[in-house]
């Protein structure tokens, strides 16, 4: 079953049991996933975009003193959280950033991008980019 296919299971029950705001959220995440599978891209890659967005927002809603459009961001985008894979490990990243300082040969910051290029296809959408780039300059001592 893939995620759209979630999406939709869970957006006819949630008008079944008539929660609105769970509608309209889930009404934009399929919106979102169809657009992605359109446009061959991945749903993961779609799911995680529209999660930073809303977290993005919240915490501009925030700044702004409107709570109430902040936490409703913040909702929307533990909704999606939930389609989600699991997040990797600090443990298991550190083991994929190990593996591939040692599988390239890199020893330095400036070789940065031969590691990065190895990492992030295992990584696989499993963590954010910044924090395996952090790792990574972290393992070549930058």
């Amino acid at each position: 079953m893939t995620i759209a296919d979630r999406v939709r299971n869970d957006l006819s029950a949630a008008m079944k049991a008539g929660d609105r705001d769970r509608v309209g959220a889930l009404r934009y995440v399929l919106s979102e996933l169809q657009k992605a599978a359109k446009e061959g891209g991945d749903e993961v890659a779609a799911l995680r975009r529209e999660r930073k967005r809303r977290l993005d927002a919240a915490g501009q809603y925030r700044e702004a003193g409107r709570d109430d459009l902040a936490e409703a961001e913040r909702g929307e985008a533990e909704l999606i959280d939930a389609y989600l894979p699991a997040e990797l490990s600090d443990e298991e990243l550190d083991e994929l950033v190990s593996a591939a300082v040692r599988e390239s040969g890199a020893g330095s910051p400036q070789e940065m991008g031969k590691v990065m290029g190895l990492v992030m296809p295992r990584v696989d959408g499993r963590a954010d980019g910044k924090r395996v780039s952090a790792l990574v300059r972290r393992a070549l001592g930058g």
